[in-house]
């Protein structure tokens, strides 16, 4: 068993390390304050190809495998937590809903541009009475002739408010529970009856503009249907499980981050004529951090590793997000600990790290669904 990286995978990291720490940590505060979504930087991603890393070349992607793509995340996370999201959101929901189950003509037209960085995409499933219960959602999809007409609406969308292009889920029966939902792609700026209601006003993941959206009669083509009908539910359970790899590298990004701001104070701060780095609690915490952080990486790269080979990895891909959601947070908390009163303040980005590391306890599958589904795996 080898664990360590191929020169492409050196490659893909030491570039995005460059860009990240050249462009995006510069700009990270300025960020968190104005929560105002970075399109400039966006677009820079776009150029460097990192807003379609696990798609293939003719789909305008960059052709990296699951390693490199977390490895890239990761990065990106470590820079700001709230750019993670926008581009988790974009390429591993709406862009792999797309790649996975599109058709060739939905692949052209809509995934090309999306990996390509030319346009953003969004993820609408859950609703304000269907969160973890994704069958309990009202939105419906009515065939009329040569169209479906959506009607509802969705919470929480990441990047909803900026997409381009939206993988949208509805009921076309909605009495057949999970088997009457269904997935489309809305292009917001084509189709009317598409709105956005609001943003949510969040304690961390800024940058990132997490929308929600209403549709009244919304009118698409029925050719962006996504798939078959009825084929939806288990749509978002597959998109969903991969994306779970790519949130256990946001959490381990922003708990590298989170760790290195807390080493790089705990040598300089210095109490009772010495740095506090030389103080043995200092030094096991510091210790435990990098340890928890290390496990992360490993889980995460099992899972992808496994995503690779085409075996099946729904244990693998929530213990990652599990573990590495809830280092994230951990880290982030002992790093406020030793930066003590400085780490309360906007003084230091500790704090940031501590709010947006909590977000991934929560999107993607909360820590307690998790901690079912790997159950479920493991008495099946």
């Amino acid at each position: 068993m080898d664990f360590s990286l191929s020169q492409e995978q050196s490659q893909i990291r030491d570039m995005v390390a460059e860009f990240v720490d050249e462009e995006v940590v510069p700009r990270a505060k300025e960020i968190a304050e104005t929560d105002e979504f970075p399109a400039d930087l966006v677009a820079e991603m776009g150029e460097l190809g990192l807003m379609g890393m696990p798609f293939p070349e003719e789909y305008g992607g960059a052709g990296l495998d699951y390693h490199s793509y977390a490895i890239g995340l990761e990065e990106i996370s470590r820079g700001s937590g709230g750019l993670g999201t926008v581009v988790a959101a974009h390429t591993s929901l709406a862009g792999n809903m797309l790649y996975e189950f599109g058709d060739e003509t939905q692949k052209e037209e809509y995934l090309t541009t999306l990996a390509e960085g030319r346009e953003v995409g969004a993820f609408a499933l859950s609703e304000a009475g269907a969160g973890s219960d994704v069958p309990s959602m009202e939105a419906t999809a009515e065939k009329d002739g040569d169209e479906y007409v959506l009607n509802g609406s969705k919470l929480w969308t990441s990047n909803g408010s900026v997409a381009d292009t939206i993988t949208v889920f509805a009921k076309t029966d909605p009495d057949a529970g999970r088997t009457g939902i269904s997935s489309f792609v809305v292009r917001p700026e084509q189709d009317p009856g598409f709105h956005v209601e609001n943003t949510e006003e969040k304690l961390g993941d800024k940058g990132c503009p997490t929308a929600e959206l209403r549709l009244d009669d919304c009118r698409i083509p029925e050719d962006r249907l996504i798939g078959e009908e009825g084929d939806g539910f288990v749509q978002a359970l597959k998109t969903l499980n991969g994306g779970r790899i790519t949130i256990a590298a946001r959490g381990v990004g922003i708990a590298c981050a989170a760790f290195e701001a807390a080493r790089e104070y705990a040598q300089q701060r210095e109490q009772f004529d010495r740095p506090i780095s030389d103080f043995q609690t200092i030094q096991h915490k510091l210790a435990d951090m990098d340890t928890k952080i290390q496990a992360a990486k490993m889980l995460m790269h099992k899972a992808a590793d496994k995503k690779i080979r085409g075996e099946r990895y729904v244990k693998e891909a929530a213990q990652a997000k599990l573990y590495a959601s809830e280092v994230s947070r951990e880290v982030a908390n002992e790093g406020i600990q030793i930066h003590g009163g400085y780490g309360y303040t906007k003084e230091f980005p500790a704090e940031r790290f501590y709010r947006d590391a909590k977000l991934n306890e929560i999107y993607e599958g909360t820590s307690e669904v998790l901690r079912n589904t790997i159950a479920d795996q493991l008495l099946d």
